[in-house]
């Protein structure tokens, strides 16, 4: 990932350096084990322990001439160690080590994202909770269709950050496993013991079967919860421009001092956060979709899916850590314009109020088609003629509704908001 979109500790996280601490931690633990069952001198497990140590720089210069990196890296690694040194990665395949500390890897980026989940559905339920009683055009098609409130409408996103973090609890524990079960899974130079040993000091647990890799069905699972996190902050990005735009002017984006919109145009105040949100969100999902292509591989593994690993996995979190940063700063920090919303919902003559005047008919005796038709020719009328429909509905309709004046209070639509509330705030 770009430095412009990777933020700390997740690009830390990713970083070669430490990378290879993981693996370095991997094949210690799996020393240790060996060390315990006897497998080799418990002196040389205590060596490699104590004296294990890398220099990327070496690995580097190193993987030049082996063309292998985890080669190159227990070469170097081995070589720090001195005489014990021959037995680390002894029995071990590459994937022992790559896999397991992939595993490692995903676990500690996902709390991080977990973290940032729970900041952003606090921040909506806040946000929620403040502007319960917001009056807002509700709209569908992009068209007005009734009011509904703007805390309503954070607290539906509320309920989908909560489903995300469920969703992502349940990846870690999917992606909490390891391997060191040797080159084809069948555990043919060391017993399981030493992979339960070291995996229990890495705070793993063993995969019940593996081939030379951990199955990808589980790097799937963990690709689809950052997708669809990104596709839930696209979708409140998306929200954000929209009411942006000149002619709603509901909401803003944070602005800062000094800002500049646009390097042409002076007046203009853009929503470029939201709009990178939807940008990133995208190139997540296109990550997914590379990753679902990694499980179906030659037999007991290929090197296929690792090039492509090597790439999504980590840009999939930082870019989504990106993201989730950016949605939680904009907002708090978001301006919410509550006169423009009020005066968006009575600025298209009112039409919104059709559905009560056609039930109102319904409960006069009409038919339900009949109603429909009568109210659909004054909505059409207002439209063209630029009328308000209150007004039109009080001089056709004043012998079947004489008290027409009843049914435009906007409080009917907001009887409801506070049982919505409490069920959805309930757990």
């Amino acid at each position: 990932m770009i430095e412009r979109y990777s933020l700390e500790p997740m690009k830390t996280i990713w970083s070669e350096k430490e990378k290879f601490k993981r693996w370095l931690r991997v094949e210690v633990a799996a020393a240790e084990a060996m060390g315990k069952l006897e497998i080799i001198p418990q002196e040389a497990a205590m060596e490699i322990k104590a004296r294990a140590s890398f220099d990327v720089e070496e690995i580097k210069e190193r993987e030049k001439i082996t063309k292998h990196d985890v080669a190159a890296f227990v070469d170097v690694v081995a070589n720090k160690i001195g005489e014990a040194g021959k037995y680390l990665h002894y029995g071990m395949t590459s994937y022992d080590v790559v896999d397991t500390a992939l595993s490692m890897g995903m676990k500690d980026a996902l709390k991080i994202i977990i973290k940032k989940l729970e900041t952003l559905a606090d921040t909506l339920k806040e946000l929620a909770i403040k502007y319960k009683y917001t009056p807002q055009m509700g709209r569908t098609h992009g068209i007005h269709a009734e009011p509904i409130t703007f805390g309503l409408k954070l607290l539906v996103y509320y309920r989908e950050v909560l489903r995300n973090i469920d969703r992502a609890k349940r990846a870690m524990n999917t992606i909490s496993v390891g391997k060191i079960s040797g080159a084809v899974g069948t555990f043919s130079q060391l017993p399981p013991e030493v992979e339960e040993i070291a995996l229990k000091k890495l705070g793993l647990r063993p995969a019940k079967a593996s081939t030379q890799i951990l199955q990808r069905d589980r790097h799937i699972e963990v690709l689809y919860v950052l997708a669809t996190c990104g596709t839930t902050l696209e979708k409140i990005a998306t929200e954000i421009r929209h009411l942006q735009r000149t002619e709603v002017r509901e909401v803003e984006e944070p602005f800062s001092g000094g800002q500049k919109g646009s390097s042409a145009m002076p007046h203009k105040r853009n929503p470029v956060r939201s709009e990178r949100i939807c940008g990133l969100a995208r190139l997540i999902r296109g990550y997914l979709s590379s990753e679902l292509e990694n499980n179906a591989l030659w037999h007991e593994r290929d090197i296929s899916h690792s090039s492509v690993e090597r790439i999504i996995i980590p840009d999939a979190f930082l870019a989504l850590d990106f993201i989730l940063s950016e949605s939680i700063d904009i907002l708090k920090n978001l301006k919410i314009k509550a006169e423009n919303m009020l005066e968006n919902i009575w600025g298209y003559y009112g039409l919104f109020l059709s559905q009560r005047v056609l039930l109102a008919l319904v409960e006069k005796g009409w038919s339900r088609d009949s109603a429909y038709r009568k109210v659909q020719s004054l909505a059409h009328r207002a439209i063209e003629e630029k009328r308000d429909f209150r007004d039109l509905v009080k001089h056709e309709l004043s012998d079947e509704l004489p008290q027409a004046e009843e049914l435009f209070s906007l409080d009917y639509y907001f009887r409801h908001i506070d049982r919505i509330f409490e069920r959805a705030l309930k757990d």
